[in-house]
């Protein structure tokens, strides 16, 4: 071979001159010519100060490789111009001038080949080379101009494989180059022609390579360009991720916004991936769901056989068998279908599916890493090869110069694989959890509602935020379970290289390590866990405050709550102490493994044998494997936990995405002459083998009728209703229903939009049809009174809108969407009287818009009976009886009892007596527990603060004009229409920008304490003090290798060596120990002083911050931010710290030997700080932007989940996944940026740690004479480690600053307002108030500084005991009077007087707990019932339980297992609300004060509960002064005296019979509600 080469070049090709190159090294002595024949003709070998190589290898090799390479993948790129119709895009200047230079490569390419057939008709004909160089580079070049054109049908016109032809090309025309130029330097040139077409060819290359650096954008990609220029991004700008920088340069300049972020690339975007993914599985679970059933069949035969032969007669497993195929429906459905294997579910179909959906990344992900690890080894053998040639004399200089290339290379090469390859991951990452969700939400819209009770909103909600976050963390570093372990063999197999069987006691150290770390792991999880309780818990107690903070307020009651919560929070810093020192410990035993690993390795080696002694080549190299070892080391047990968590969460997301579908095949659609809704015999239950709640119903609705359903509680009204929907599981029957269907909940779903959108809910706007429905729903008057009409922005549940609102816009919304058939579940429940009467004309009635439509109406209402034309009386879930009003009475059945109860007394008014907005919560108990509540409670802390952020998140996108929620509902009512000023009741939150102030910093280290901050800074110091002592004393040990060359090591010198090694590195574990603990002390400090001020400064505040700061936002300062202070600031500090010192002590060890490094230093400084600067400001803003996007996907899947039969019932599902995928987009697109942006970074800093490496070596070399191996040894690997701890340093300095932000937002909180005073130094007399007389002396108040009077100037007297009713329409002010006289709102203007003592001026707690009030909304709180009647434990049992007797509840708490102990779950959920009433008044019995307020205490009861509390009130409460604010009239017209109010101002004060006779504002009123006279209205 060789010999062919050197006759085709004419000169000598390689081995004979290797072979002179051995003799002229080793034997100088018997070099001859007759030995080396070629060492006359070839002057080109390496052993020699200007070494070179052989000009036929520079011909053939160097030439053949580059062009090799190009010709093996081009074909891929010229595919483009085999496709027919392919269409190629404009050209552009680039192009031109790429196609140029390629022209005028061709010429010169020409020109040499011509050149050859010129020398060679002149001279002897010349080698062969001289002819296929030129002809191969022109084919070549030839090809090159087809690529250029054939990518003109790409959208990104430059080609990678073209990109990578250049570099290999230039790299391997280096060494042609320098050859030449050195020759030149030496002698003339030869052959003048050659040389210039050489250096001429050499730059169009170069200019080639860097004008195909530049993206190529043609006029009609320019807009795909603009919104995401990665896609036409050139081959070095994707390497080199360069086309991110403009988004780093934006993000510095300003905040960046949601739509400065790129748009995705359509293979991206959710719609593709989830497409890919479904396929895949439904594939994969139709396999898992055979499987089932062969597991299913197998352990039916394993538990039906051996019964068979033993104890069963023939007719009996004959039963067994028909028993086993009865319900043969159900199986089919079910994979539960026998409760045994109820558990049992399709299993293992998850991973495979993301396998096959995601194998391309994951293979690619797979190359870049082994590329990577590869390169991680050539490293430690370089730095060997340095050090022996620093410790040679002999060595040639080139040699070193090679080396610190190569060092330098490596590193590059490494760093652009590695960030390649992180790319992938995370982009696996996000794309899995984004497939995921996608799939959780489909599936959320089509499961059963069995399935669906299995979990409860929170839950599912967690399966997309807890469990595809899991899958997401494990995607970005599944890589690392094959890699991890390769590392460790390939790391063990190199240092037996160096250290032979020593290696072993190092690594018996780092085995031994792992148990202590697990151990301390497990330890500190079981304080995790045991935390999590505790701040559940006082997240639970924070949310319960923060709802029911009015009534805290009303009843003085915040002391004893501020107590409650300091008690947990004691426990939950005790438990982050203890979590903090195991985490000091665990800490400290990490810090001591590598230095442990190499102490017992050196120890070992120098020990085991005399002759073993440790040179510089050894230790450094043996120290940098085993810092490449400690990485998988770490990572391993880490990726594996990953694994086991993901492992929960697959069985979690395998179990409800191949749960059952909601199985509607027994709703026909058949068109049936004269019926609307046909029931056949139809039963339905809950459960799929639950008890029966619909049961054999059959009915005929006609066309156009409207049919009434009546029953008592639990009768199963609701159910009838879910059953037409498809809610429920068919036992038997069918229901056939003709036409669309419009659905009014009981409870009514709100969406988180504008009053308008939730009315269109989707459909196209007609405004005259619009006009009409909002006319006849009753919401003009509301809509003039919400701040921005029907553009106002309803909060997440429709917080800002009061019951009776809630149930108008949804009836509205029925209304709206045309529908055939509305089925309207109670929907007149929740409003006043005279507006459910203009409900039922304007809409239901016969009268109505509706009067066309079929309308099944549920109803408690009995005012409204006679006008329908057929009532359905249900009686435990049968039709006990129907037909129309009239014929029911006759009958004389169950109807007729019902009627003449209630009926003849409150004919007028029934209907919201019965029931209101809160009874619908606990409507449907009774065998309907399961019934599928709207709302289900309050939501989880998490979930209610994403859902804040959310709707934050939605305002920013729509700009529109909008208003927030409140906790009390009725200030947007009193807000008088004409506002210009406040018109937005919540204020944005400030989402901070910009750069934290340093204050923060400061303050944060004031409150963990001055003298521990320079305490905890001073250990770190000393610690890295002692890891340079550490370093040094090895590397002048290392020294000893030369120092006693070829004498025997003395055993002091060597005993000292290994002593003081480990001194120096214990001292340096406990310095860390020491900090740590330290610093562990500090931040419990601080964390328990900002909690402390926080929550006493939310307690003190007054209403008003309440009612414009929504709950979520305060409870985020509870839950997040405090969890920021409490865990993760502390450990962000601590590892800034670490990097810091890191980076400072590993330039001092650089700079030590090679002073001229801080000359190099300056500038990489430079400009790592601006690209510190300038990453951070995007990062920070994107991070933000994350979690704003973020929440938006969780609450529109909480608000989705809640409102599913709404949903379906309209057939709106594909409309809200699209909503779903458009949502998570927004998320994609942020997080991808934000991963780019990470990666930008990584390319760039890890670029300036190859260039310290880089010059660390060069210096090495430059000053080879005056230097040591060890100390080259020690700052060479000290380079080696520099890169990543940069990395780190950033990261750092980014979390620190994003988390600091928390300090910030706790401390906005700390510095709010305060109300007055809790006890001045005035107090009122003891006693006080003893008669209870109330005087108002020009009384005026505002809600806020910049909002009109909400009371104008009101004056009256009321007497002792006077029994005073106070009314007036929506927003006449009269809640406002009750929040004047607890001082919830402070005057604008008069005073109140109560027995002499002007309410002003004593403390608020002694004004409040003297009065006593019963609140509209009965809010009870977690704890015992004792606890929440007497929370200061002030009064004696007996006493309670004669509240309790006088409340009507004695009976009930006696039966209850733990009486007076019973626990209250959050928000009273195991009490019905008229027993939560009932529990409000035994408050007011129990306090027992002369002054008694009623806020409209019996609006949400059913009409014996009215009854019991109006007598209590009566006779208990007779020689107390009394104040009713009525919603409804006939609750007050036995007062003494009737106040009606009007904007605010008293327009009527008299005797109710007076105020009949007068026609003013009052008998309006009456009229409006059927009441004629005082008598018509007693109880």
């Amino acid at each position: 071979m060789s010999a062919a080469l050197d006759e085709f070049c004419g000169s000598v090709f390689w081995e004979c001159c290797l072979l002179c190159h051995e003799q002229v090294r080793f034997k100088p002595s018997e070099v001859t010519l007759n030995l080396c024949p070629c060492f006359p003709q070839n002057d080109s070998y390496l052993a020699r100060p200007d070494a070179d190589l052989p000009i036929c290898f520079q011909q053939t090799v160097l030439v053949w490789v580059p062009l090799g390479f190009l010709w093996i993948f081009a074909p891929w790129q010229l595919q483009p111009m085999c496709k027919s119709g392919a269409k190629k895009s404009s050209v552009t200047k680039l192009y031109i001038i790429k196609q140029m230079l390629t022209t005028l490569l061709v010429l010169t390419a020409v020109a040499e080949l011509v050149l050859a057939f010129v020398d060679d008709t002149q001279q002897d004909p010349l080698p062969a080379v001289w002819y296929t160089n030129p002809s191969l580079y022109i084919a070549t070049w030839l090809l090159v101009l087809l690529i250029h054109d054939a990518r003109r049908s790409c959208v990104r016109r430059d080609s990678a494989i073209l990109g990578c032809f250049w570099i290999l090309s230039l790299l391997c025309g280096i060494l042609p180059f320098q050859s030449l130029v050195r020759r030149a330097l030496q002698a003339p040139i030869s052959d003048v022609p050659r040389f210039v077409l050489f250096f001429i060819s050499y730059g169009l290359q170069l200019l080639l390579f860097i004008v195909s650096g530049f993206s190529d954008v043609a006029p009609e990609t320019k807009e795909i360009w603009k919104k995401n220029p990665a896609v036409t991004a050139s081959f070095l700008s994707s390497i080199t991720f360069q086309w991110y920088s403009s988004m780093v340069v934006k993000g510095y300049r300003k905040p960046l916004e949601i739509e400065d972020t790129w748009e995705l690339k359509s293979k991206d975007k959710i719609q593709a991936i989830h497409s890919a993914f479904e396929k895949n599985m439904k594939a994969a679970v139709r396999k898992a769901q055979a499987e089932l059933e062969k597991r299913k069949r197998k352990k039916r035969r394993r538990e039906g056989d051996p019964d068979h032969g033993n104890n069963l007669s023939k007719a009996q497993s004959q039963d067994i068998l028909v028993l086993e195929e009865k319900p043969p429906k159900r199986k089919k459905r079910g994979h539960k279908g026998d409760s045994s294997s109820q558990k049992d579910y399709p299993r293992g179909w998850l991973m495979k599916t993301l396998g096959k959906t995601f194998w391309q990344n994951l293979l690619l992900a797979v190359a870049f890493k082994l590329v990577n690890d590869v390169l991680t080894f050539v490293s430690p053998q370089l730095l060997k090869l340095l050090i022996a040639f620093v410790s040679d004399k002999e060595s040639f200089a080139w040699q070193g110069y090679l080396y610190a290339i190569l060092l330098f290379l490596t590193a590059v090469m490494q760093s652009l694989s590695l960030q390649q390859y992180f790319t992938l991951c995370f982009h696996l990452g996000i794309s899995v959890r984004a497939s995921l969700i996608a799939a959780i939400y489909k599936k959320a819209l089509t499961i059963s509602s069995a399935t669906r009770k299995e979990a409860t909103v929170g839950e599912t909600v967690n399966l997309m935020s807890a469990d595809a976050q899991r899958f997401m963390d494990l995607a970005n570093f599944i890589h690392q379970l094959w890699s991890s372990p390769l590392q460790i063999i390939l790391s063990i197999f190199f240092l037996w290289e160096e250290l032979g069987p020593s290696v072993l006691a190092g690594i018996a150290v780092m085995v031994l390590l792992i148990p202590i770390n697990a151990f301390l792991v497990s330890k500190s999880r079981n304080i995790q866990v045991r935390n999590m309780k505790n701040k559940d818990e006082r997240m639970k107690i924070m949310t319960e405050i923060l709802n029911g903070i009015k009534i805290l307020k009303l009843f003085a009651w915040e002391p004893s709550f501020e107590k409650r919560v300091n008690e947990i929070r004691a426990h939950e810093l005790k438990d982050l102490k203890n979590f903090s020192y195991l985490q000091a410990i665990s800490i400290f035993v990490f810090t001591c493994a590598p230095f442990l690993v190499s102490l017992a390795s050196f120890a070992v080696y120098v020990l085991v044998d005399e002759n073993n002694v440790l040179d510089a080549q050894k230790a450094f190299t043996s120290i940098s494997l085993f810092n490449v070892l400690r990485f998988p080391m770490s990572m391993l047990p880490l990726v594996l936990s990953s694994v086991v968590q993901a492992n929960v969460s697959k069985a979690r997301l395998e179990r409800y995405l191949s749960g059952e579908d909601l199985d509607t095949s027994a709703i026909y659609h058949n068109p049936i002459a004269g019926s609307a809704v046909r029931f056949s015999e139809a039963t339905f239950s809950w459960q799929q083998d639950g008890n029966a709640v619909i049961k054999d119903v059959t009915l005929d609705i006609a066309p156009g009728s409207l049919v009434a359903v009546v029953g008592a509680v639990g009768s199963g009204k609701s159910s009838l209703v879910s059953a037409m929907l498809g809610e429920m599981e068919n036992i038997k029957g069918h229901i056939n229903i003709q036409g669309s269907l419009a659905y009014v909940p009981q409870q009514a779903w709100i969406q988180n939009a504008t009053l308008k959108d939730n009315i269109l809910f989707g459909s196209e706007l007609d405004e005259d049809r619009y006009q009409q429905v909002i006319k006849a729903c009753a919401l003009l008057p509301d809509m003039a009174l919400l701040p921005a009409g029907d553009q106002t922005e309803i909060g997440e549940k429709g917080i800002n809108l009061s019951g009776g609102q809630k149930q108008r816009v949804s009836l509205a919304r029925a209304v709206y969407s045309n529908a055939d058939i509305y089925v309207l579940d109670d929907p007149l429940s929740a409003v006043d009287a005279h507006v459910g009467k203009f409900l039922f004309e304007h809409v239901l009635g016969p009268k109505g818009l509706l009067k066309n439509k079929t309308r099944i109406l549920v109803t408690h209402g009995v005012s409204f009976l006679p006008q329908v034309d057929n009532i359905v009386v249900l009686v435990e879930g049968a039709v006990s009886e129907h037909g129309s009003y009239s014929t029911l009475l006759a009958n004389k059945g169950a109807f007729a009892q019902f009627l003449s109860l209630y009926g003849s007394k409150e004919e007028d008014v029934s209907e919201q007596d019965t029931t209101a907005v809160a009874l619908a919560g606990c409507e449907e108990k009774g065998d309907e527990d399961h019934e599928p509540c709207v709302e289900e409670g309050p939501d989880d802390v998490v979930t209610m603060t994403l859902k804040r952020e959310a709707s934050i998140y939605r305002r920013s996108l729509s700009h529109s004009f909008s208003k927030r929620s409140t906790s009390s509902r009725k200030k947007a009512q009193e807000e008088p229409p004409q506002m210009v000023k406040g018109q937005k009741l919540i204020e944005k939150e400030n989402v901070e920008t910009g750069k934290v102030k340093f204050s923060m910093y400061v303050g944060y280290l004031r409150a963990v304490g001055i003298c521990y901050s320079f305490w905890i800074a001073m250990g770190y110091v000393a610690q890295y003090t002692a890891y340079v002592g550490t370093n040094l004393w090895l590397s002048d040990w290392t020294e000893d290798a030369k120092r006693y060359e070829n004498q025997t090591f003395p055993a002091a010198q060597r005993d000292m060596r290994i002593g003081v090694f480990g001194a120096l590195g214990v001292s340096q574990a406990f310095f860390l120990l020491f900090s740590t603990a330290l610093s562990a002390h500090g931040a419990m400090r601080a964390s328990q002083l900002m909690h402390q001020r926080l929550l006493s400064n939310i307690l003190h505040a007054p209403m008003s911050f309440f009612d414009t700061t929504p709950t979520g936002r305060i409870v985020n300062r509870f839950a997040k931010d405090i969890f920021t202070i409490d865990e993760t600031i502390p450990t962000s500090f601590r590892t800034w710290l670490n990097c810091f010192m890191g980076i400072i002590s590993a330039l001092i060890m650089i700079a030590l030997p090679t002073p001229f490094f801080i000359l190099v230093m300056i500038p990489l400084s430079i400009f790592y700080y601006f690209v510190l600067r300038f990453y951070i400001s995007t990062s920070r803003q994107l991070q933000r932007l994350d979690s704003v996007t973020r929440s938006p996907i969780y609450s529109h899947f909480g608000e989705t989940v809640s409102g599913l039969p709404v949903i379906r019932a309209y057939g709106h599902q594909e409309r809200f996944l699209k909503r779903n995928e458009a949502t998570i987009n927004v998320n994609q697109k942020i997080v991808y940026s934000w991963i780019i942006s990470n990666r930008w970074l990584a390319i760039r800093l890890e670029f300036v740690g190859s260039l310290v490496i880089f010059f660390s070596a060069l210096l090495a070399v430059i000053s080879k004479g005056t230097l040591d191996g060890g100390i080259v040894g020690l700052s060479v690997s000290s380079a080696l480690n520099v890169t990543q701890t940069l990395n780190w340093l950033v990261r750092a300095s980014s979390e620190l600053e994003t988390n600091i932000v928390a300090v910030e937002r706790v401390h906005e909180y700390i510095k709010v307002k305060t109300e007055a005073p809790w006890v001045t130094e005035k107090r009122p007399p003891h006693g006080w108030p003893s008669k209870g007389t109330i005087q108002f002396v020009d009384y005026e108040v505002r809600y806020r500084p910049e909002l009109e009077l909400v009371l104008q100037g009101i004056n009256c007297n009321i007497e002792s005991t006077e029994k005073v009713g106070v009314v007036g329409r929506t927003g006449a002010g009269k809640s406002s009077l009750t929040s004047c006289l607890f001082r919830l709102l402070e005057a604008a203007g008069g005073r109140i007087i109560i027995d002499g003592v002007d309410i002003a001026t004593i403390g608020l707690h002694d004004l409040r707990q003297n009065l006593t009030i019963i609140p509209q909304d009965p809010v009870l709180f977690t704890g015992t019932l004792r606890m929440n009647l007497d929370p200061f434990d002030q009064y004696t049992d007996e006493e309670v339980w004669k509240a309790l007797e006088l409340a009507h509840l004695k009976k009930y708490a006696q039966e209850l297992p733990e009486g007076l102990l019973h626990f209250v779950s959050e928000g009273g959920e195991n009490l019905s609300v008229g027993q939560r009433q009932l529990v409000c008044l035994a408050r007011a019995l129990l306090r027992k004060a002369k002054i008694l307020i009623l806020d409209e205490a019996t609006a949400a009861v059913d009409l014996e509960t009215d009854h019991l509390i109006q007598t209590t009130i009566r006779s208990e409460f007779s020689d107390c002064t009394v104040l009713t604010i009525a919603h409804r009239l006939n609750t007050i017209m036995d007062s003494n005296r009737v106040m009606v109010l009007q904007a605010g101002r008293i327009v009527e004060f008299d005797s109710p019979e007076e105020l009949l006779k007068k026609q003013g504002t009052f008998s309006a009123m009456a009229k409006d509600a059927g009441i004629t006279n005082t008598e018509s209205t007693m109880l």
